[in-house]
């Protein structure tokens, strides 16, 4: 859902044509804030989940009228329209024909949760019907639910073009050159859905999406919501570019974000909850944002993803060294499943450093099972907090600091780097 929220939040500034439709602007200033946009698209989100992934239509509806009346109220004046605000007043609502591009840009959930093009489809329409149950409506939200369903599964963007165009009969032949020029705040979803989606195919990333939005103008902060949500699933959302987006979002609504993603990884037969290396990700991205911009920002942005997982004690994948050899000793291959063995003596056991090409030693940090893969660690693996990893690497003489994933675009962080981590872990 980030990419529909901070599509939403960077838009907000320049909606009802206050932009000067350029690609070259600040993505995030004292003027951006969540809209309705946001809200309701938390608001889908926490029903479908409530709802589950197999609830009828009259279930999924009535979870839908019920949480959208909930964080409307919630959020009374987040920029809603006249009817709509209406509806979440009303103690008995009822669809009223609309035709508006809030389908649209609220139904981005649709598209992670279910396991078919054709069950996602259906859900999305659902979501339309109980305001949009204008035929234009309920098409707005669906195209959108089924581009992202096809972006999260290898589709190119040739091929949701294609889709789009076959099934919903929209016009994606103009360019944004060819939009821009007479193109203003329209809140429809025939003037909307077809700028949204080329945006996003006129893109190589997600940033590029939003920077297009904004380049045309129009109902920015919906367009935004729209096209990110889209180029979420087909790209991901830079881990800085969220970071930079956190302190617009109130905590109640991460609340539903990470409670989204943790579902959609068990549904997409990702990382369990239980994983102790799920949230590495963001170290992972943060760390190849570094090596490609090698801006001083971005090493910001992965000391601070740094900063909270040592907080939320995170954990790494560690090779050790067998100090005394113990454990070469043993016969594995006389050990059976669910045996046991004694040692003679104790285990000494110590993190293994690496070597760079000038002969300096370092402290990897692995972010998961896969970057240890690339190595040649063999023996003993085990989860080491990383915590200990960033002490060690800072407080031990022999080393230069810490290596992350260093068989893959890895970045080194020395001690000067390290004293800053330290400095503000709890």
């Amino acid at each position: 859902m980030y990419g529909a929220i901070i599509g939403d939040i960077i838009g907000s500034r320049f909606e009802f044509d206050q932009g000067h439709k350029v690609r070259e602007f600040e993505l995030f200033t004292d003027e951006c804030d969540i809209t309705d946009d946001t809200v309701m698209t938390v608001a889908v989100a926490q029903a479908l989940i409530e709802a589950g992934p197999d609830a009828g239509e009259a279930e999924v509806k009535a979870e839908l009228i019920r949480s959208m009346k909930k964080w409307g109220q919630k959020y009374p004046v987040a920029g809603y329209g006249g009817r709509f605000i209406d509806w979440v007043l009303s103690e008995d609502p009822e669809p009223y024909g609309s035709y508006g591009n809030g389908s649209g840009m609220r139904v981005s959930a649709a598209g992670w949760l279910y396991g078919t093009i054709e069950r996602t489809r259906e859900v999305a329409r659902w979501t339309a019907e109980v305001t949009h149950n204008h035929p234009e409506g309920v098409k707005g939200a669906e195209s959108v639910a089924a581009a992202i369903f096809m972006a999260r599964h290898g589709a190119t963007q040739q091929d949701i073009k294609e889709y789009i165009v076959r099934e919903f009969s929209y016009d994606l032949s103009r360019t944004l050159d060819e939009i821009r020029p007479g193109y203003y705040h329209v809140e429809d979803c025939m003037r909307t859905m077809p700028e949204a989606f080329t945006c996003f195919l006129e893109a190589d990333s997600y940033e590029a999406t939003i920077r297009n939005v904004m380049y045309i103008g129009g109902d920015t902060d919906t367009l935004g919501a729209i096209a990110g949500a889209i180029a979420e699933a087909f790209w991901g959302v830079p881990v800085g570019i969220i970071a930079d987006a956190l302190p617009f979002i109130p905590e109640d609504i991460r609340d539903v974000i990470s409670m989204f993603r943790d579902i959609v990884d068990s549904l997409d037969g990702g990382r369990s909850k239980d994983d102790p290396y799920k949230e590495n990700l963001f170290i992972k991205l943060a760390a190849q944002e570094v090596m490609k911009t090698r801006s001083s920002e971005d090493l910001v942005t992965l000391v601070s993803q740094l900063i909270v997982r040592i907080n939320d004690d995170g954990e790494a994948p560690t090779p050790m060294t067998d100090v005394n050899n113990v454990m070469s000793q043993i016969d594995l291959s006389s050990v059976v499943l669910g045996g046991t063995f004694k040692l003679d003596q104790d285990v000494r056991l110590r993190i293994a450093k690496l070597t760079d090409g000038s002969g300096r030693r370092w402290v990897p940090l692995f972010t998961e099972d896969s970057e240890v893969a690339k190595s040649d660690a063999s023996g003993v693996i085990i989860n080491m907090p990383i915590r200990n990893l960033i002490c060690e690497g800072y407080n031990v003489p022999d080393v230069e600091g810490v290596v992350i994933n260093p068989f893959s675009e890895c970045v080194q962080l020395d001690k000067e780097v390290l004293k800053v981590i330290v400095e503000h872990i709890e």
